[in-house]
């Protein structure tokens, strides 16, 4: 039987016995191995953003123990090795353990729902994906506190991190990390570009697809485009340490400036990573809380289409202190101010979106006008430093650590925060706390600036970054005290967020379904949803179905109760195609995590932890495709010409 949309009524009855059937299909095991086994996308997604968050304060806690060394001249707080390892693991935290893990967490969790599926395509691979990711940064941790952390910057440039110039593990321990997270994210953009593309509910076609959705989309087709490159080059760096290569090493023929390139191919595209889906975030709570539909959609989409793949043109201009060609210099100037442009165009719709709209000014609608005002600045600080004159005078000054921050935090940290506090109430059925959502938001707003818009002013007064200390006849200390006491803001803001969180749990009001009267899919299911997502599987007709849902709106029958069973639709008009069987819960992907995770470890000791590690995968992948039930056969459910009731 095919898959159709329906408006036949069912009793009470019959929906309280198909969600029994739904729930025994759909739901996890109990208890610690059940936790192991789940495929659940919720609950990965959830475990995805409470990890990064987690290392998110950690990196905090890191960042704070650099303010307070450079807080006065020539203070002790921290030798140079401290704080050059200190350094490197706030900056590798940042960006690798949280920033793009806690969009993916985000995308896990939400996409199922807005385009109204059970679960993410692979499901299995997903939970190997946070186990892998989870599993990558405990290591790197380890390392750390047995004093074989990495002191090369989270950017290890060669020939620092070579073995001549750093002779101990880190710089293999920091290499061997973007290899655990780089996968981690491979497998996130494989599964999102797969549920987007084929297991969007009837009607929504690309045109109707939520903005986030879409977001997702670009960005993870920027990951499968961006992240081979620092696996690459993090593969080579090793190979250079343990068996002897010379990608790398001048003085044999290889090239320091490969390694920049490969890097920074990566790394400005993960720039865009991070706050691609942040201002899908943007569009979805600018939408709700002004009561309309976004003004000029179809220039938001192409807006984040432009950018996802301007985010790959833009590179060079971290190397423009290089021997960089003027040509070269003259085509990456042009493209970093030509960039600014999209982003542009989607505030510039957001604000007429509020303009004419009926705004509700709530929490995560004040995180969205702090993101505004914060990336705006970040953005006009870009477009200055994208000059290749101006970058050659500022570069590596603390001019570029204030710009840097005000992106990243400004355009993904902010609407981060305004995102939890929207989505929250739906993950865990209880609202935060208004008052102390207000509290926690100019708390951050008032600590981010006085903590890094000082830096603006100690990079034009010449300050360089990545120093330990400086002498007093400087004239720097009074706006590094400044600086350094805005983190007391900072920390305050995050006590108040973790103690909402926490007392939302018992003390929150409940939410209901849709506390928000939101436009899209995933608040017309309970809070929090169930394990199968839908008790029906919804219809769309536009692209904000809950606003013009009617009271006969048809949801898809002939999709089975009792097994794991996904509508696949046709990616152009969204109409059903045939229906698949997903895997159910598995220990296989934990397994196989942790015999991949001895593998990477060995091989940054002996070469032959390469061939030892796969070894070793073989066992687990066989038991994770072994067809053990009848669930897993057939793949692929038959068509048949008649529909369900």
């Amino acid at each position: 039987m095919t898959a159709v949309p329906t408006a036949v009524p069912t009793s009470h009855e019959e929906e309280l016995d198909r969600a029994r059937r739904l729930e025994a299909a759909w739901g996890s095991p109990h208890g610690l191995v059940g936790a192991l086994r789940t495929v659940d996308h919720k609950a990965i997604g959830r475990r995805y953003v409470l990890t990064a968050l987690t290392f998110f304060a950690i990196g905090g806690v890191l960042a704070t123990l650099m303010r307070l060394q450079l807080r006065q001249p020539g203070a002790h707080v921290l030798s140079a090795e401290q704080y050059n390892q200190i350094f490197t693991m706030h900056g590798s935290t940042m960006m690798f353990l949280f920033a793009v893990p806690v969009m993916e967490g985000m995308m896990i969790y939400l996409v199922p729902l807005l385009v109204g599926t059970r679960n993410v395509a692979f499901p299995r691979l997903n939970a190997f994906g946070y186990f892998i990711y989870v599993l990558g940064g405990i290591f790197f941790y380890v390392a750390f506190l047995l004093h074989a952390g990495p002191d090369v910057g989270w950017f290890a440039y060669t020939p620092l991190s070579l073995s001549r110039f750093s002779p101990g593990k880190g710089p293999d321990v920091w290499a061997q990390l973007i290899t655990f997270t780089e996968l981690s994210a491979l497998v996130v953009a494989v599964e999102i570009v797969v549920t987007i593309a084929r297991q969007r509910t009837v009607g929504m076609t690309p045109q109707r697809m939520p903005i986030f959705v879409w977001a997702s989309l670009v960005t993870a087709v920027m990951i499968i485009f961006a992240m081979p490159a620092i696996m690459l080059s993090s593969s080579m760096l090793i190979m250079d340490r343990l068996v002897n290569t010379h990608f790398f090493d001048v003085a044999q023929g290889g090239s320091a400036l490969l390694w920049q390139h490969l890097f920074w191919f990566f790394g400005h595209p993960e720039v865009y990573i991070i706050f691609i889906p942040a201002m899908g975030m943007v569009s979805e709570i600018v939408e709700t809380f002004s009561g309309r539909p976004i003004v000029g959609r179809p220039a938001v989409i192409a807006s984040l289409a432009a950018t996802g793949t301007l985010g790959f043109g833009l590179w060079v201009h971290h190397m423009f202190a290089t021997t960089v060609p003027p040509v070269g210099g003259s085509f990456f100037t042009a493209t970093s101010i030509l960039i600014s442009i999209p982003t542009g165009v989607q505030i510039f719709c957001w604000i007429a979106t509020l303009w004419t709209g009926r705004p509700r000014v709530t929490v995560p609608l004040l995180f969205v006008a702090a993101f505004i005002v914060v990336f705006v600045i970040g953005g006009l600080s870009g477009v200055m430093i994208a000059s290749v004159p101006l970058d050659l005078q500022l570069h590596d000054t603390f001019f570029i650590v204030a710009h840097f921050h005000y992106v990243l935090i400004g355009g993904g940290v902010l609407p981060l925060f305004g995102g939890l506090y929207y989505w929250i109430p739906k993950a865990t059925g209880r609202l935060l706390s208004e008052r102390a959502g207000r509290w926690h938001f100019w708390l951050w707003l008032i600590g981010f600036n006085v903590v890094f818009f000082p830096m603006h002013f100690l990079g034009l007064a010449g300050m360089p970054r990545r120093v330990y200390t400086y002498q007093p006849d400087t004239g720097w200390g009074p706006l590094n005290l400044l600086a350094s006491s805005g983190v007391l803001l900072v920390i305050a803001g995050a006590v108040v967020f973790v103690v909402a969180l926490l007392r939302s749990r018992t003390h929150g009001a409940a939410a209901g379904d849709d506390p928000w009267r939101a436009p899209s899919l995933e608040w017309g299911t309970s809070s929090p949803p169930p394990s199968y997502n839908y008790l029906d599987l919804p219809t769309v007709r536009s692209a904000v179905p809950r606003w013009t849902a009617h009271a006969d709106q048809p949801v898809i029958a002939g999709v089975r109760d009792d097994v794991r069973e996904v509508l696949v639709t046709r990616f152009a008009d969204a109409q059903p195609d045939h229906r698949a069987r997903l895997a159910g819960p598995s220990i296989w992907p934990f397994v196989l995590a942790i015999t991949t995770t001895v593998g990477f470890i060995w091989s940054i000791f002996d070469p032959w932890g390469v061939p030892i590690g796969l070894i070793l995968c073989a066992p687990p992948l066989i038991a994770w495709f072994w067809p053990w039930t009848r669930e897993r056969d057939p793949r692929r459910a038959p068509l048949a010409s008649e529909a369900a009731a």
